[in-house]
């Protein structure tokens, strides 16, 4: 019998069109969609369901429509096939925001709560850094020493020393970096000059996951003590510790730290399957955490789950 893990993506998985057909099709999803939209006071599911995709990818509105997408699915999961995630899973685990998402899924936070938590989350990694002078890049065909070795070499500049660190480690050679933009661009040009297959700058809005993320994170320390996540019905794999963090307490701490610090997702689906978890479900937008766990555990089996087809095969497959 397989052993589940429930997995929730992060930014940067976000369509036009995301969760309309699941609106349209199931009635427990559009409840998800509305107390969204009640308690951010903005209609979040028009944006997501009819774009434009400009303002659907700003930090602050991404952020909190992936949440409402995720628990869109997992509701319909729940009413509709009756597959409960305290039931059916051993850990749940998130990508960034995804650990909101992780949370809500797991019953330390409600849905009302994650979103109110993610609005605040991504209007400050927004404000932290001005537009233009962080960036982010992804390296491709590289490993996590190679890649801190190419970020310590560029954080030395004409203008001294600037931030440039390891943001994501998603493993399947797949590492994101983050810092100023100068240095990123220094790490681009030493990552192509040491042969790493593909350096490329990524299109968005601020450096996330790195020291200059200091001041967002100071703001969830504030967010998260008015909030306080209640204790998860089952364990999360947190990204900082790539371990599991069942202690609302430590748990506050970890999604506090996750602002500046890297993304363990390789470590965090190592860690998994070490505990025993043979099937990764992925409920959301997009492939992408499905996509990394058949590079990272290609033993494993992956599954997605954000359209009413796919809810309808995984629901029969699980069931």
């Amino acid at each position: 019998m397989a052993v589940n893990a429930f997995i929730f993506p992060g930014q940067g998985s976000q369509s036009v069109g995301m969760g309309r057909d699941l609106a349209a099709a199931f009635a427990p999803a559009r409840e998800v969609f509305e107390e969204v939209d009640e308690v951010l006071k903005q209609k979040l599911s028009r944006l997501m369901f009819e774009g434009p995709a400009e303002e659907l990818t700003l930090t602050e509105n991404a952020q909190p429509a992936l949440m409402a997408m995720s628990m869109a699915v997992l509701r319909c999961l729940e009413r509709e096939g009756h597959i409960a995630v305290r039931e059916r899973a051993v850990v749940v685990a998130g990508h960034s925001l995804g650990e909101y998402s992780a949370l809500s899924a797991a019953g330390a936070f409600t849905v009302a709560e994650a979103a109110l938590l993610l609005r605040v989350r991504g209007n400050a990694m927004q404000r932290a850094v001005p537009a233009g002078e962080g960036a982010m890049a992804a390296l491709l065909g590289v490993e996590l020493e190679a890649a801190s070795a190419i970020c310590a070499e560029a954080e030395s500049g004409p203008a001294g020393r600037e931030v440039v660190s390891v943001a994501n480690d998603n493993g399947g050679g797949q590492v994101v970096i983050s810092g100023a933009a100068a240095a990123v661009d220094r790490a681009i040009e030493i990552a192509k000059a040491r042969g790493v297959k593909r350096a490329m700058k990524l299109p968005v809005s601020a450096p996330f996951h790195c020291a200059l993320m200091a001041p967002a994170a100071e703001a969830m320390r504030f967010a998260l003590e008015a909030t306080p996540p209640r204790a998860p019905l089952v364990p999360l794999i947190a990204n900082v510790t790539a371990a599991k963090a069942t202690l609302p307490g430590a748990i506050s701490a970890l999604l506090v730290e996750q602002v500046t610090a890297t993304v363990r997702w390789r470590e965090s689906v190592a860690a998994m399957v070490d505990l025993g978890v043979t099937r990764f479900i992925e409920l959301g937008s997009g492939k992408v955490l499905s996509g990394l766990i058949r590079r990272i555990a290609p033993e494993a089996e992956a599954l997605n789950c954000g359209t009413p087809a796919e809810l309808e095969a995984l629901i029969k497959h699980v069931g």
